[in-house]
């Protein structure tokens, strides 16, 4: 199972960076490249423990939905998101936030098996993987941006 983590620092407290990070509003913002939109459970605001979102985006040339549900959370501190149904086989996204001296530490742990077996594992390796990376430091980039510009 392929996993990328991606540690970020955010001049800002953790409650910022963790409701940043759970906001539907925001996601939608750091994704419009992809013209992706929440279309059923939480549309908007900030996502909480038991909640799902279903999001509907193109990918790769593409029109796809796939929904997630906040399967743990300890506030401010951690929360994932762990895919109910999509495109992938499954996926498992830990968001996780330390203070340190004025500054937050924010880790993403994205952990995903890709379906059709051998050609999804090849595809893994040929541009999935790298793609995922791509989209997961172009929304925290955007995280830090909002985070770090509010008063």
């Amino acid at each position: 199972m392929p996993s990328i983590v991606i540690e970020t620092y955010i001049h800002v407290p953790i409650e910022r960076c963790f409701d940043l990070s759970r906001s539907v509003d925001l996601h939608t913002d750091s994704m419009k490249h992809t013209g992706e939109k929440a279309i059923a459970g939480r549309t908007g605001g900030l996502i909480d423990l038991g909640e799902t979102v279903t999001w509907e985006a193109k990918h790769f040339g593409i029109r796809q939905t796939l929904t997630s549900k906040i399967t743990e959370f300890d506030y401010p501190n951690y929360f994932v998101d762990e895919m109910v149904s999509g495109a992938f086989k499954s996926f498992r996204h830990e968001h996780r936030f330390v203070a340190k001296g004025g500054q937050t530490l924010m880790t993403d742990i994205f952990s995903f098996e890709s379906p059709l077996g051998f050609m999804g594992r090849l595809g893994n390796v040929l541009f999935l993987k790298s793609y995922m990376k791509r989209l997961l430091q172009k929304r925290n980039e955007i995280i830090k941006q909002v985070a770090e510009s509010l008063p």
